[in-house]
């Protein structure tokens, strides 16, 4: 009997709880949806900012590795025909011995 009495004494404070609870819900989720928008939408603002900022680097860097690639091209145009022409020298030279 002690086992049914302890068990109703702590039922009916939860049950309450449980039902205020359940009350109230349609008043608090709102409010507390409501006060969270604002910081949503600032992580929002802060991940749309960072992501632009990271392709521009992105775009920055490939433009300069472009730039790069066309300066080391450049330089192998004018500096292979020259090795070519002192490699022809070298050999005409060796055959005039």
């Amino acid at each position: 009997m002690a086992l049914l009495d302890n068990l109703t004494e702590s039922l009916w404070p939860n049950a309450l709880i449980g039902v205020g609870a359940v009350l109230l819900a349609p008043v608090i989720v709102p409010a507390v949806a409501g006060g969270l928008r604002p910081v949503v939408k600032t992580l929002v603002k802060g991940g749309i900012m960072v992501t632009d900022k990271v392709n521009s680097l992105v775009a920055e860097a490939g433009e300069q590795f472009d730039d790069l690639i066309a300066e080391v091209r450049s330089e192998m145009v004018t500096v292979v025909p020259a090795a070519e022409a002192a490699t022809d020298a070298g050999e005409k030279r060796a055959r005039k011995k």
